[in-house]
């Protein structure tokens, strides 16, 4: 729909992009942020002048102190927080890693003031280590590695579920 009147608003969602990496035994990566009381994918907000593809490339850097090479889109996952919450709605993008290596798991540093540990969880276990929405979006990640499909959620979820 087009409209000329200036009294509606638009959103401006936050865009954050992660990265899922596996390991041999197709256990997930994931990052015990300093700042979360959950685990994590890497990953973090785009900031400006970036594209989110550029943010996964930075953050993991930044968290991890690697520069793998990062494939497609994965997951679009669409959080609209309750309306009482002031940091409005989200769109968090998943980009697939793919397998690391053992080499590159050893050459991992992580940045102590982000990143208190790694950690590989089985995607099973999910839901222990992390929050549900997450969860979600990591299980509708690994189903969507195989296609060339991108799985797309709304606050961790099929729409309509």
């Amino acid at each position: 729909m087009t409209t000329d009147d200036p009294t509606l608003s638009f959103i401006t969602p936050r865009v954050a992009a992660g990265v899922l990496f596996t390991d041999d035994q197709d256990r997930i990566l994931m990052v015990v942020p300093t700042y979360k009381d959950y685990y994590d994918i890497p990953g973090g907000y785009v900031e400006h002048g970036e594209t989110p593809y550029q943010a996964a490339q930075r953050e993991v850097h930044e968290e991890l102190g690697i520069k793998p090479p990062i494939g497609r889109l994965l997951v679009a996952d669409w959080w609209q927080e309750s309306p009482e919450n002031e940091s409005g709605p989200k769109l968090l993008l998943v980009f697939d890693g793919g397998r690391i290596p053992d080499s590159l798991v050893k050459a991992i540093h992580i940045d102590p003031t982000e990143i208190a540990d790694i950690s590989f969880q089985a995607d099973c276990g999910l839901a222990d280590v992390t929050i549900e929405r997450l969860a979600n979006r990591i299980k509708s990640a690994l189903a969507t590695r195989g296609s060339t499909a991108v799985s797309y959620l709304e606050n961790g979820r099929l729409p309509g579920n």
